[in-house]
């Protein structure tokens, strides 16, 4: 899995499905066995208040905590609702099962200056843990404002979003990092990611969904000329 693909993924997650932010849960959608069993294990789903909302969720309601959510993804989460898990695989495709401070030092590049945070980092604060998605926001799940996975201002101000302050940020070793404008995931900016940009502004190519965040350089969440442009100029070392 690449950065792209990550993000796009929880971006996903969060705007497409029920879900609901449970104690030890990587992905379990809310089966009334389910339900008896994050209750049962954790001391913070017994709370009263805690308790009647996972009690009331839906089946069709997926429970997810902050560095669970990051390590369901990457166990193969799919939205299944009849796996256990979701389909994530516990502790599969190398990542352990560790919490979210244990998260952020295995990280590469941590950093608290966030001017070239990159799409895909984790970002960080003591006991919780979300990902940047690119244009100052990041996706993260929290009993916090809609008790869910949900998407919010990473470390600034933006309209329609609730700000997190994060402390620190890195690169998780279990994906792929690739560069903003390398489309084709070759690890580099290149012409041929120009010409893909420009057969897809055109319809002459269909990318990803992956690809598009990967190209969208102007950050308008679609591909156009213009992003063809920018990648050319990144592609001859003259843009970012």
């Amino acid at each position: 899995m690449n950065n792209f693909e990550l993000a796009v993924k929880l971006i996903d997650i969060a705007k497409k499905y029920k879900t609901l932010y449970v104690m030890g849960c990587f992905g379990a959608p809310l089966t009334d066995e389910n339900k008896k069993r994050y209750i049962n294990a954790q001391s913070f789903n017994q709370g009263n208040k805690r308790r009647a909302m996972i009690n009331a969720a839906s089946s069709d309601t997926f429970g997810f905590d902050c560095v669970c959510l990051i390590k369901g993804v990457l166990w193969g989460w799919n939205g299944d609702k009849n796996a256990n898990y979701g389909g994530a695989k516990y502790a599969s495709n190398g990542v352990p099962d560790i919490g979210a401070d244990a998260m952020i030092t295995k990280c590469k590049g941590v950093s608290t200056d966030f001017k070239n945070i990159e799409v895909g980092e984790a970002v960080w604060m003591s006991g919780h843990i979300g990902i940047y998605i690119g244009n100052g926001l990041a996706v993260e799940c929290s009993p916090k404002w809609e008790n869910k996975v949900q998407i919010t201002a990473c470390n600034c101000i933006k309209k329609g979003y609730n700000t997190r302050t994060w402390t620190k940020h890195g690169k998780l070793p279990y994906i792929t990092y690739l560069p903003l404008g390398d489309i084709n995931g070759d690890g580099q900016v290149t012409a041929a990611d120009a010409r893909l940009a420009l057969r897809a502004a055109v319809k002459l190519e269909k990318l990803t969904a992956a690809q598009i965040f990967a190209g969208d350089m102007n950050g308008d969440g679609k591909i156009t000329a213009d992003d063809a442009r920018l990648i050319t100029l990144k592609a001859v070392g003259k843009g970012k």
